[in-house]
């Protein structure tokens, strides 16, 4: 199989979990989960959104989007 963003992705959210953009940046070099994430969800994984409150490094708080993967629930 040929690697790609979206089956690193998936390998990553199989192994771990979720992803953060973050960490889809840091472990995968994924600039765009958001559209890797799409892509998923359209092909019938189950992947849902959580906030998650993350501090700055200036010293506030900022919110960002955790993707959690369910592989119980796909229909694959």
């Amino acid at each position: 199989m040929k690697h790609t963003h979206k089956t690193r992705l998936l390998e990553y959210l199989e192994e771990f979990g979720s992803i953060t953009t973050l960490e889809a940046i840091r472990d995968l070099g994924n600039t765009r989960l958001a559209s890797r994430i799409h892509e998923l969800r359209s092909e019938g994984y189950d992947i849902t959104s959580q906030p998650l409150k993350v501090p700055t490094r200036w010293g506030t708080e900022t919110t960002v989007t955790k993707y959690i993967y369910s592989p119980c629930l796909d229909t694959k």
